[in-house]
């Protein structure tokens, strides 16, 4: 069982935790990494980063909240967790559709909302924990990851329209980000830098984080990694998980 996060006071309003995140299948996501592993040994392991976030979202004492990517995913992303709320999200680029989403929640009632990903394993209950926290001492809070963007995004306030025009997926963004949010008058903190995956190398490092990391999602995870072999067919790389994804 995940260990439970408790990131509210007493008197503090509820932090939701909102996972965005695409379908695994063949084909879909993570393309970089795809070019050096191929379609299916990506899949594979877009499945176990899943189930990661997914653990991180069972030990989340707040509302949870997922959006899938496409619309035609709800149905299957109410199977993932049936406690939450599922929200798609909805058509254009990363800005808008976070802007849309945003503005949905905060029109249900939400006003402290944490954006996170699924493809950043490494991000431990502490980040999480921290950053429900820091929420009560800034409008915005950000995990900066190590390639220049950010692995979580909380804010008290709706984010500006200035997330339209920022430089998503590249180096920039982080600072970029920061910076739209400070014009618009809202305060930004930091919690511990983390990282995501997106190329092959970003693995080994993985791995070796993974190693002492007891949460069971983590744990098969890191037997995953451990197989990681480029030279190897899909059925020796992991057989019960290659028959799964086909």
């Amino acid at each position: 069982m995940a260990e439970s996060i408790v990131e509210h006071s007493v008197t503090a309003p509820m932090t939701a935790l909102v996972l965005l995140f695409k379908r695994p299948l063949l084909g879909q996501g993570k393309q970089r990494l795809a070019k050096s592993l191929g379609l299916e040994r990506t899949l594979i392991l877009a499945e176990r980063f899943l189930d990661c976030a997914l653990e991180d979202l069972e030990g989340w004492s707040g509302p949870v909240v997922l959006a899938p990517a496409h619309v035609a995913d709800r149905e299957w992303a109410k199977t993932l967790w049936p406690q939450a709320d599922v929200i798609p999200q909805g058509e254009g680029e990363l800005g808008q559709r976070i802007l849309d989403l945003d503005r949905q929640l905060r029109n249900l009632g939400h006003e402290r909302l944490i954006y996170m990903g699924s493809d950043a394993p490494v991000l431990s209950s502490e980040h999480y924990r921290s950053a429900g926290q820091r929420l009560g001492a800034s409008d915005v809070v950000l995990s900066a990851a190590d390639d220049g963007g950010v692995t979580l995004m909380g804010s008290t306030q709706p984010w500006p329209v200035g997330l339209l025009d920022l430089p998503w997926s590249t180096e920039q963004l982080g600072h970029a980000l920061a910076d739209c949010c400070r014009a618009s008058g809202f305060s930004v903190g930091y919690i511990a830098p983390s990282y995501d995956i997106d190329l092959e190398a970003d693995l080994s490092r993985l791995a070796v984080d993974l190693a002492k990391d007891t949460r069971p999602a983590r744990q098969r995870l890191y037997q995953l990694l451990l197989t990681l072999n480029r030279s190897e067919p899909c059925d020796n790389f992991s057989a019960d998980a290659c028959s799964a994804s086909h």
